[in-house]
């Protein structure tokens, strides 16, 4: 293309003195910038890998882009089509027939905590995590779930406290780094929540609540709260609005918000009652967690102020709710999408499930979510674009577009037809480097030489 440029710029310059010549000339400039444009891009110096598949998702659409080629450079897409051509000397990753989506997001997790059913309850669980494992133990089980994520086709998630004092700062930093491997974290530091946080039951371990909550009363100290948060490094303030006991009031929530936006931060709510929800909701934050049982009320108001629901639902196949709860969970998820509530999809696990790993079992939520007659391509969107709106990273995750991360997840069969297909993974990129590669060992080697 240089060459071209080169000659054209000479013909510029020769027919000059003719001006029908010149603009004839500076139409051939033009066209040969235009023709050339996809291409420049990827005929830089750096290396360029080269994902051909069956079709990509187009989330956004919820469409398919049939006989896909996904140009990549540098960690990102510098161009994609159906048949593009694939320049010469670029690292072919052929996936046949799979189909290529945005990597996954999780608006919900907890990866520095790993609760066993066989230990019984939370109560019981929360002191042998706490009490078995420091700081540094914490991190470096979160690498482990991290990792677990990752090779399931979460590129992104958002962590949301039960994490000791600073461990998920340490572990997004870790991975940020190139330490260890894991997903992109937008990470929040310890819960802002009412005295004794979620551990109701814990009222003689005091350190335990520490380690795990700030516990606030007043609007003042809800501040203060916020504050430090900003200064441990969090990137969204979680709050934990009512606790079975206790429910912080309408003045606390707003001085969290006002405070929290100001610094540019958004805040999740974990509101369970519908007066909690309620009171999140005036206090306006950015996404209520759970919300098992709202009504039609309280979420024609979430829609209105273009608040996030995060549904952490599972099917009844998964074993982790009562079947009362599945129910009513689905009904409230679909009254929920027809008042036009938005979604995040969220799995909020933090227990083992036998078989399974930690990214494996989060998936479980599309399930559900599909119970709830929500259809693919709206799963696909929860998961991905909506996902990175709500954790303010749309700009570089979420969608196959030029310019975007490439985030890439590959999976057996038609995302679109049927959301199991997202069980099937056939390769996982992260930022252009081949994480989990099931078709091809010489690609997954070539392309992790980049």
């Amino acid at each position: 293309m240089e060459k071209l440029l080169r000659d054209i710029r000479c013909s510029i310059q020769i027919l000059s003195k003719n001006r029908l010549h010149l603009v004839v000339a500076i139409l051939l400039l033009a066209l040969g910038v235009g023709m050339n444009a996809a291409f420049a891009a990827v005929n830089a110096e750096a290396p360029v890998i080269a994902v051909r598949c069956a079709a990509a998702i187009d989330v956004l659409k919820g469409e398919r882009i049939e006989h896909a080629v996904i140009l990549v450079r540098d960690g990102h897409i510098v161009a994609l089509g159906p048949n593009l051509l694939i320049p010469e000397g670029a690292r072919v990753v052929d996936l046949g027939d799979a189909s290529v989506l945005p990597g996954l997001i999780d608006a919900h997790t907890h990866l520095l905590l790993r609760f066993l059913p066989r230990l019984g309850d939370e109560v019981t669980n929360a002191l042998v995590a706490n009490g078995t494992l420091d700081e540094g133990g914490r991190v470096l089980l979160g690498a482990a779930m991290a990792r677990e994520m990752l090779a399931a086709g979460y590129t992104t998630v958002r962590d949301l406290g039960n994490s000791g004092l600073r461990g998920a700062v340490a572990l997004r930093d870790a991975i940020d780094n190139g330490w260890v491997e894991g997903p992109r974290m937008v990470v929040s530091t310890r819960a802002l929540a009412p005295p004794g946080g979620q551990f109701v039951g814990l009222r003689g371990v005091r350190d335990l609540v520490h380690n795990e909550y700030v516990e606030i009363t007043g609007a003042d100290a809800a501040r203060a709260a916020v504050r430090e948060a900003v200064f441990e490094g969090a990137q969204v303030i979680k709050v934990i609005v009512d606790t079975g006991i206790n429910t912080l009031s309408v003045a606390e929530l707003t001085a969290i918000v006002e405070e929290a936006h100001r610094a540019g931060l958004k805040v999740a709510a974990h509101a369970v009652s519908n007066a909690a929800v309620s009171e999140a909701i005036e206090a306006r934050v950015d996404s209520i967690e759970h919300a098992y049982t709202a009504p039609d009320e309280i979420l024609r108001r979430m829609a209105e102020k273009k608040i996030y629901l995060v549904p952490t639902d599972f099917p009844r196949d998964a074993g982790v709710i009562s079947e009362e709860q599945v129910v009513a969970a689905a009904q409230r998820l679909a009254r929920a999408v027809q008042l036009g509530v938005p979604i995040a999809a969220g799995s909020d696990i933090y227990y083992d499930h036998p078989g399974m790993t930690r990214g494996e079992f989060a998936k479980l939520v599309f399930r559900a979510y599909a119970d709830a007659g929500l259809t693919p391509a709206r799963i696909l969107r929860a998961a991905t674009i909506d996902a990175a709106r709500l954790l303010g990273v749309d700009r570089e995750v979420g969608s196959l577009e030029v310019g975007k991360a490439a985030d890439l997840l590959a999976v057996a069969g038609d995302p679109l037809t049927d959301i199991r297909a997202l069980e099937n993974v056939r390769m996982v990129m992260k930022e252009g480097r081949l994480v989990v590669s099931l078709t091809s060992a010489d690609a997954l080697a070539g392309a992790a030489n980049h």
